[in-house]
């Protein structure tokens, strides 16, 4: 049986906004794999990015737990909690967060810096991880002289830099065109199953789910469904 990674229950949580209060998730029960690919699907308003701000230590819920690897989320305080992103999370956004003034190599190697490690040893597990996404040749050139999808593949091998356990990739294809999408939902997978890493995606692509292992259906702040790729395939007429 797979290894649970991250356990989450019963996790409420509300947003007050004076007058109105907010019940952004209900009640949602969910148990990650280490090494599979979870995307996280619903509208717009649905809870999705809550919860993927949850997972990713980024925001804490009203009520109940989360436990990633044995840690409880939930009891962290937030210099912990910040410790404990820069050390297991990784993190992948919609518009890439590259710093302009920085070529590829230093984009990579920055956070690694600041997380302590000697410049040089920063700059050589850039050069790898770099390379391990394709980009070995491109390391010298700036943010302006990288295509979109080269672009998010430095952003990739940045949140590779630091080995972590758990990859989150927000719309990480909803800046790109349909070719390059494709490109990048491949390689991710291909990294999740190579590396042994749990990567969750908050996306409303749905080319994400036939590389998905699983997809977690959000709406109205509840735990919809939740489906194996094999099921979607079956559910919708594409394996006899």
């Amino acid at each position: 049986m797979a290894e649970v990674l991250i356990e989450i229950r019963g996790v409420n949580k509300i947003f007050d906004l004076g007058k109105v209060k907010v019940h952004a998730l209900k009640d949602v029960d969910l148990d990650v794999y280490r090494g599979e690919y979870l995307s996280i699907m619903g509208p717009s308003g649905s809870g999705k990015s809550t919860l993927f701000n949850m997972i990713g230590a980024l925001d804490q819920p009203t009520s109940g737990t989360i436990r990633v690897a044995d840690i409880s989320l939930t009891d962290l305080s937030s210099r912990e909690l910040a410790y404990f992103r820069g050390k297991h999370i990784g993190y992948i956004f919609q518009t890439f967060n590259l710093l302009p003034a920085y070529n590829a190599l230093e984009n990579v190697a920055m956070p690694l810096v600041f997380n302590g490690w000697e410049e040089a040893r920063a700059h050589a597990r850039a050069a790898e991880v770099l390379e391990e996404v394709g980009l070995g040749h491109r390391i010298t050139h700036r943010p302006e002289e990288l295509s979109g999808g080269q672009q998010q593949r430095v952003a990739i091998a940045r949140a590779l830099a630091n080995k972590p356990a758990i990859i989150l990739a927000d719309e990480p294809t909803g800046n790109l065109d349909l070719h390059t999408g494709e490109e990048i939902i491949r390689l991710l997978s291909q990294l999740s199953r190579e590396l042994g890493v749990t990567v969750i995606s908050a996306t409303h692509d749905h080319k994400m789910l036939a590389t998905s292992d699983r997809i977690l259906w959000i709406r109205d702040g509840r735990k919809d469904r939740l489906e194996k790729r094999e099921d979607i395939r079956i559910r919708i007429g594409t394996v006899s």
